[in-house]
C-alpha cells in the first residue's frame, strides 16, 4: 500500500481516479518533465529522466490497479482464481506474485508476511489463496505467459 500512496502522490491523484483522468494527469506530467526540454542543461536533464522514469513507472501502476481496469478483466480473474492451479508463487517486499496453469500471473500488493507463511505452510496452497488472497488484497495483472 504504501507504493500505491507514493504513486498517487508523485501524480497528484485521488483513489476515485477515473481512467481517462489519470491519462490526462500523466501526459501533463510528462510534458512538464520531458527530458527534451531540458537540452543543454545536464543536472536538469539527468533529473527529468529520473522524474519521467518515476512517472511513467507509477501510471502503468495505477492503471493496472484502476478500478476501471479490474471491472474489465474481472471476468478473466474470477475464471483464472477458480479453475487454474497455482504453478509458481514469490513472495518479495509485501508483495505476492502467483503463476496459474493458464499462464496468467496476478500480483497480489500488501500481503503480510505472517500470511505468507500460512499459505506455505498449509496443507493446499491453492486453497488457502482462494480463501485468505485472491479476493482479500489488491492485485493486478502482471502478465500472460504463453
Amino acid at each position: 500500500m504504501k507504493k500505491i500512496v507514493e504513486y498517487r502522490k508523485l501524480l497528484n491523484v485521488e483513489k476515485t481516479v477515473t481512467l481517462k483522468e489519470l491519462k490526462t494527469i500523466y501526459r501533463n506530467a510528462m510534458k512538464e518533465s520531458h527530458p527534451d526540454k531540458f537540452q543543454g542543461d545536464e543536472a536538469g536533464l539527468k533529473q527529468a529522466e529520473e522524474n519521467s522514469k518515476d512517472i511513467i513507472e507509477a501510471y502503468h501502476f495505477l492503471v493496472s490497479i484502476n478500478a476501471e481496469t479490474i471491472a474489465q478483466g474481472l471476468p478473466e480473474y474470477r475464471e483464472t482464481t477458480a479453475n487454474a492451479t497455482i504453478v509458481d508463487y514469490v513472495y518479495e517486499n509485501i508483495r505476492l506474485k502467483v503463476t496459474f496453469s493458464n499462464g496468467s500471473v496476478y500480483e497480489y500488493i500488501s500481503v503480510p508476511k505472517a500470511t505468507y507463511i500460512k499459505m506455505v505452510n498449509a496443507d493446499s496452497p491453492g486453497r488457502f489463496a482462494k480463501r485468505h488472497i485472491f479476493n482479500e488484497f489488491p492485485y493486478r495483472k502482471v502478465s500472460n505467459q504463453e
